[in-house]
């Protein structure tokens, strides 16, 4: 991988792809230090320093804003907005015939959803800083901090901060896509990836300044090498169905007689169950903090079901894993559509007759694939997790099944990206 970087910047297209994308991450992580018109910087820092961080709420969108939710800055919201948004324009394509129309469509078909989920980029932008500046009002940010984030509250001052927060979103989503037409890479990936392993050397280093540091260290060290090399073997597992096209003459010319396969990954639905997951799991701990903090079921809400260490905590993220590993994978992947393509372009898969009988066999090969792939998904957010609990080291630290996905999966992808320009531009044909 290092000798492939190496050789990157020896060539001047792929070094100037590279600086650019580096610079556009500088841009980018410049503004989520930049504090947003309105905040006490000070004071935030001080909240910051006395509390153990965001709620449960807000701890995934923490993640993904590389920590710039908790500094109230420009780019609190991070990508959030945008994936979120990417997800439920996904998942309407199953309910609004529209848009599954558009997705069929090709290029000006995509382009259209596109811009669909831009413009509720936007809406969900200016609902979410909305939220968080009213959380901040009420000091449900900083649980136990008594100096206030927003020292003004007027409805001017309120105004500026929304409109602020979701100009940055805007422009966040303005560079990913910058990064994707001039750079190295998926951009909105590159984004999230640079935010969530900014935070990985401050996580580690308050590891290693707590009590039997050196070991805690080098236990989460070890865990960590041990879940990337999962991943890597895992998110490179395929199974391959073979396919033949037979032969069709077309005016004068052959066409066909050529023999492929269907990949087919073991985990297809990728981070997003575990995103899913998350999410559903943060409002039992939303719920119990609008209500009374001494009632019965406000207690073992927060006890037994919100607290992220509890048994039952942990047993319901393992199912919503697996159930949404299903139901992504079901939304993403139509045997129905995949057959029917096969059938009209004149392939088979040697032993299968083509039409419905196909169609039942990927739906079959499908289902029992994605068994071990939910499995995978619910193990590697569980390993972490469990074992940070066991260290007692915290569980806000961003070591999860979640991180160690996205960071390895987008790095896997833009070294591929790299490679596959370098092979275009030193290839030497047969003749030398």
């Amino acid at each position: 991988m290092l000798s492939a970087f190496v050789r990157a910047f020896r060539t001047p297209d792929l070094r100037r792809k590279l600086l650019f994308t580096i610079a556009i991450m500088v841009v980018f992580r410049f503004g989520s230090f930049l504090p947003t018109p309105g905040v006490d910087y000070g004071n935030v820092q001080a909240c910051v320093a006395q509390t153990a961080g965001a709620n449960d709420l807000l701890g995934l969108i923490n993640l993904f804003s590389g920590g710039a939710l908790l500094q109230l800055a420009v780019f609190a919201l991070g990508i959030m907005p945008y994936i979120t948004a990417s997800i439920i324009i996904q998942l309407l394509r199953v309910v609004i015939p529209r848009f599954e129309a558009l997705h069929q469509e090709g290029q000006s078909g995509t382009t259209k959803l596109t811009q669909y989920t831009r413009y509720l980029t936007i809406g969900l932008a200016i609902l979410q800083s909305t939220t968080i500046i009213t959380v901040a009002r009420n000091g449900l940010l900083f649980s136990g901090c008594t100096v206030p984030v927003i020292p003004n509250d007027d409805i001017v001052t309120i105004l500026i901060m929304i409109i602020t927060m979701t100009a940055g979103t805007a422009l966040i989503m303005w560079l990913g896509e910058l990064i994707t037409e001039r750079g190295i890479g998926n951009g909105m990936s590159l984004l999230i990836f640079t935010q969530i392993a900014a935070t990985f050397p401050v996580a580690m280093w308050s590891i290693a300044g707590g009590q039997n540091g050196a070991t805690k260290f080098t236990i989460v060290l070890a865990i960590i090498v041990l879940v990337v090399g999962l991943v890597v073997f895992v998110e490179q597992s395929q199974r391959r169905i073979p396919v033949q096209y037979a032969k069709r003459m077309v005016g004068r010319k052959m066409y066909g007689g050529t023999s492929t396969y269907i990949p087919i990954k073991i985990n297809m639905a990728g981070v997003i169950p575990v995103i899913f997951a998350s999410s559903l799991l943060a409002i039992p701990g939303l719920i119990a903090q609008f209500g009374d903090q001494t009632a019965g079921w406000v207690i073992w809400l927060t006890q037994y079901v919100a607290s992220p260490s509890s048994p039952i905590n942990i047993g319901l993220y393992m199912v919503l894993i697996i159930f949404f590993a299903y139901f992504y994978t079901a939304i993403t992947f139509n045997p129905d559509e995949v057959a029917d393509n096969m059938k009209k372009y004149g392939g088979f898969i040697p032993g299968i007759r083509a039409g419905r009988p196909t169609a039942e066999y990927l739906d079959y090969v499908i289902s029992r694939i994605t068994a071990p792939g939910s499995l995978y998904l619910a193990l590697v957010a569980m390993i972490p997790l469990i074992a940070f609990i066991l260290l007692d080291v915290g569980t806000n630290i961003p070591f999860g099944g979640t991180s160690i996905l996205i960071v390895v999966g987008v790095g896997m992808e833009t070294v591929k990206q790299i490679e596959s320009q370098l092979q275009q531009r030193h290839y030497e044909g047969f003749l030398r």
